[in-house]
Formats: C-alpha cells, structure tokens, sequence
C-alpha cells in the first residue's frame, strides 16, 4: 500500500520539542505511531514536497555504495561512536548525493525515537528487506557491528556473482548486435547497389540471389517497417505478459528447462537462495522471516513459490529439509546438507558452504558456455556474410558464362 510523508511536531516526555517527518499509509495510522512511542503530537502535516520528490523511476546509487556504507558503519559503531554521529559522518563523506540525503534522512528519524530499522525500512529501494531485517536482528542481539559486516559480505559476493554473468555475457551480446548491424548494412545499403547493375545487365538471377533482393526491397519499404512493428508489438506483449505473476511463472519454469542454459539459471537461483538464507540465518533473523525475504528475493518464481510452500510447512512443524526434499527444483545434494546443519546446529555455515559451492559451479558453468558460445558467433557472422557475398557473385559467375558463351 501506498504511503504518505508527514511533518511532524511533537513533545517528549521530558517536554522537548522535536520535529521530524514520518511515513503511513495515513494520518491517524501517523498520528497513533507517534503517540505509541510516547510523544505528545502539537503538529502533524502532509510533506508535500517529499510527495513529489518519490517521483522517480529508481536509484542511481550502486551495490558497491551501499556496501562501503556498511563497512564504515560497522567500524565506526564498533569503535564507539553513537548511531546519530556514525550516518551523520557517513553522509558528509558519501560521495553519491542521493545516498547522502537518503543517510541524512535516517539520521535525522533516528534521533527523532525511531529504530535504525525502521528508518532504513522507509527507502526500500536503497535498502532492501534482507538489509533492514538483518540490522533488526543485529539491534535486538545488541551485534549491530557483526551484522552489518556479514551485510557487507553478502553484497559483496553478489556483486562478484552478477560481474562474472555479466563478463561472460558481454562478448556474445557485442557479437550478436555486430552480426544484425553487418546484416541490416549490407540489406539496407550493398544488395541495392548491386540489384541495380543487375538490373542493367539483363539475364536471369539466381534463386538465392532473387530471396536476398526481395529482403533488400522489403527491408527498405513498407513490408521491413510492418515486420519491424511486429517485433516491437511481440516484445512489448512479451514484457507485460512476463511482468505478471503467472507469466513470470511460466517464463522462469521455461528458463529453468532450457537445454544448456536451463542448468546455469537454476546453479543461480540456489546460490542466491542459499547464501541469502545463510545470511540471514547467520544474523539472527528467525528462520520463518528469513524464509520470507529468501522467497521475496529470489529472482526466480519458480523458487520463490517453493520456498512459500517450505515455509508454511515449517510452520506447520516440519524440519526445513523435508519439505525441500518435496520440491523438485532443490536438488538432493542440497537437500541433505541441510539436513545434517539441522541436525548438527550449523544450519548457517553449511547454507554459506552451499553458497560457496554454487558460486563455483556458476563460475564454471559460465566459462563453459563462453568457451561454447565464442565459435559458434563466429560462425554464425561468417555464415550470415558469405551467404549474402555468395548470393551477389553468382549472378556475375552466370555474366561470365554467357559472355564466353557469346
């Protein structure tokens, strides 16, 4: 549900004044947060122009920022210094403004009474769930340093998970554009110039050279900017078909059994499961809420609806491996050394061994499939190229006959 930001003027119970914006999804709901922690309320307004400053499309604040930002909190809390003086350091020296106004914000909520959790939960898309439910966990346990160093780490190793994927797939991206560009130049700009001394030629073309003058001539009237229409309508359709719950169901149940590719997808989906849960596991978060978060973040729905049906089992009274031994996207291996960190109460480091594990096997299987993929570009812009040259010199090999025929 949507929420609103208000301005607010208060008394504390020692008769201080003090002001502050607050978040609700409405003015009572507001005004009762205020009065539960004890203030007496002298103002309470709408901010109207916080309204119109979440008006934006995203962040630009980066991974590697937020995870600084939890590498200096952590040091400064453990060497002492108060939660106001840490965000209020940490926003002078942050070198993205965004983040800085976002850190000065929960500094200034901080000092008005509220938890740091819960002044962090007010910018989720700075701060996602599995930030502000671990440092809950970290103020409850009073290791509110520990944990935002474990934070750190997880970011950490995400951001290096992403970088591998995206490294490996930079190369056939570039090569897949250069091909559709190769192709789209030659249609667009070398077969005209050709059909036109054809034409003048006289004689009869060849049947691989008449399909590629008729693409040439389709690609540059009427039937190209049709096909073109099409294509953008298909993907657009695609994209709001996929942006449902049950299309991104189907689609992530289609990445999932793709050959060659289907088997990386799922490696990826079970390192980010376990080495999300293992953090959170790690840092106190019940099993339960760390469940929640695990299915909310999961970047598959396929996962994210398996582990919704792990968690009302263990609701339920189950242990965590026997329902995930049920579903079929967790595979045995996972399944029992789960089972044995139950049992042996280290639930936490084998989750972040698994972790380990599937990183490795991510790696792996990513530098396989670039190893795989590399030739195959190659070939395919080689053969897209000299079917097309091929197409342009056969008629001029039928000139030469008939001429010496002559």
């Amino acid at each position: 549900m949507a929420t609103t930001t208000f301005k607010y003027s208060v008394r504390d119970k020692t008769g201080k004044v003090v002001t502050g914006k607050l978040e609700g999804e409405s003015r009572e709901a507001v005004s009762s947060k205020l009065r539960s922690m004890g203030y007496i309320i002298l103002d309470l307004n709408e901010d109207r122009l916080a309204q119109l400053n979440k008006i934006q499309f995203g962040t630009s604040i980066k991974t590697k920022d937020i995870t600084i930002f939890a590498r200096q909190f952590a040091t400064m809390i453990n060497a002492g210094l108060s939660l106001t003086k840490c965000l209020s350091i940490l926003a002078a020296q942050s070198e993205s403004k965004e983040l800085r106004d976002i850190i000065s914000q929960v500094g200034r909520d901080v000092e008005a009474g509220q938890s740091l959790s819960d002044a962090m939960s007010k910018h989720p898309k700075v701060f996602p769930p599995i930030f502000v439910n671990m440092v809950r966990a970290g103020e409850t346990g009073g290791v509110l340093d520990e944990v935002l160093l474990r934070v750190a780490d997880h970011f950490e190793n995400e951001a290096a998970l992403k970088g591998r994927i995206k490294s490996a797939m930079t190369y056939p991206i570039a090569m897949g554009s250069l091909v559709m560009i190769v192709l789209a130049a030659m249609m667009i700009f070398v077969v005209p110039t050709f059909e036109t001394m054809f034409a003048s030629m006289g004689g009869e073309l060849p049947g691989l050279t008449k399909a590629m003058v008729a693409i040439s001539d389709g690609a540059r009237s009427w039937p190209g900017l049709v096909f073109v229409a099409v294509v953008i309508g298909i993907t657009v359709a695609f994209r709001t078909w996929k942006s449902t719950e049950n299309g991104r169901y189907i689609w992530d149940g289609i990445k999932l059994r793709m050959p060659v590719f289907g088997s990386l997808v799922r490696k990826i989906a079970l390192a980010k499961f376990t080495r999300t849960f293992g953090t959170l596991v790690s840092a106190g978060v019940p099993i339960l809420s760390a469940l929640d978060i695990v299915g909310d973040t999961a970047g598959n729905e396929v996962v994210s609806r398996a582990v919704k049906k792990v968690r009302a089992a263990i609701k339920e009274g189950e242990t965590i491996a026997k329902p995930l031994a049920e579903s079929p996207v967790f595979p045995s291996m996972l399944v029992q050394m789960i089972a044995v960190g139950e049992e042996t109460g280290a639930l936490d480091a084998m989750l972040n061994k698994i972790a380990d594990f599937y990183d490795e096997e991510v790696s792996t299987a990513v530098d396989g499939l670039t190893s795989l993929i590399e030739p195959l570009m190659m070939a395919s812009l080689g053969g897209v190229v000299g079917l097309i040259v091929i197409s342009l010199y056969l008629p001029m090999f039928n000139i030469i006959t008939l001429i010496n025929a002559g």
